[in-house]
């Protein structure tokens, strides 16, 4: 075997084809003509004075050497193209998050000094946007989403928060103590249109009153409800703040509805610190709200 390394071009080239196990295919990946593969993987062949790949029947095979270089090059690639988005994502570029209007306005926004003040040397940019999410080509780093809808199933999804609903109410809507769901106007929203449905499935609650309103998104029911205009199927997370102050109540428990908060990546979290310390903090700090909400102990 010559003390030579082989060109770098000459492995790029050997890797595609051995992972298509066809030179064709290698030609059009590369961009270049069937001919200069079959060269290049010759010339490699020559030089590590081995075998790569047995020709049988117009098909090629990896020899046992093929097979090893395969492996050895799968590897340096993988390694290659993490320290490539290593260098691409500095801590000095904005971590672009997309996430579910409401949960943005009602829980993240009042949140984010605290962020900042644990990380402030990552910038943060928000956009207000739920549901299917492209995160490859949409400049867009992180989604959070409740995971009510199928995403790239290339995603890494990380889960942040299981979901508590419960219905919520201004103290006053109360007769004796007690919310009669029967007499008082239920408030419907179009973005989450079977969260009463669930919510009676799960509590064994019936809530048959004739007086409703729907609104077209989740907030606009939430602060129908601050304003006493009825009662509003809630998320934990969102009335957290009201919860606290006494604006609204919860008579009946929050409770689990099945579904779960997630945090969506095009890449793997801990190959990009940002990614990973905004993933460590949303942990955390929902757990904080779900624990001040439901009465759990600290």
């Amino acid at each position: 075997m010559s003390n030579h390394l082989p060109s770098l071009n000459a492995i790029r080239v050997f890797e595609v084809a051995a992972r298509h196990l066809s030179l064709v295919k290698a030609a059009e990946e590369l961009h270049v003509t069937h001919g200069a593969v079959s060269r290049q993987i010759k010339q490699l062949e020559e030089n590590l004075g081995l075998e790569l790949f047995e020709r049988r029947n117009r098909a090629i095979f990896l020899t046992r050497a093929g097979l090893s270089l395969q492996g050895t090059c799968t590897d340096i690639m993988r390694q290659l193209e993490a320290g490539l988005r290593q260098l691409r994502q500095t801590d000095d570029q904005p971590l672009v998050v997309s996430c579910e209007p409401t949960i943005a306005m009602r829980w993240l926004i009042p949140r984010l000094g605290k962020f900042r003040q644990l990380h402030p040397e990552l910038e943060i940019h928000l956009f207000a946007a739920g549901g299917p999410v492209d995160l490859r080509h949409g400049h867009i780093d992180l989604a959070l989403r409740r995971n009510d809808f199928v995403w790239d199933a290339n995603y890494h999804a990380a889960k942040v928060a299981r979901e508590l609903i419960a219905p919520v109410c201004t103290p006053g809507l109360l007769k004796q103590g007690k919310l009669q769901l029967n007499q008082q106007c239920l408030l419907h929203t179009a973005t989450r249109p079977d969260a009463w449905p669930q919510w009676q499935k799960l509590s064994r609650q019936t809530a048959r009153s004739k007086s409703r309103a729907t609104y077209e998104h989740f907030y606009l029911s939430l602060q129908a409800a601050c304003a006493g205009l009825g009662v509003a199927m809630a998320s934990a997370y969102m009335v957290e703040d009201e919860i606290r102050s006494g604006q609204l109540i919860a008579p009946h428990a929050f409770m689990e509805d099945g579904t779960d908060y997630v945090l969506l990546s095009a890449l793997p979290f801990d190959e990009d610190q940002r990614r990973l310390a905004f993933l460590e903090w949303l942990q955390q700090e929902l757990e904080v709200t779900a624990r001040a909400v439901t009465g759990a102990p600290q």
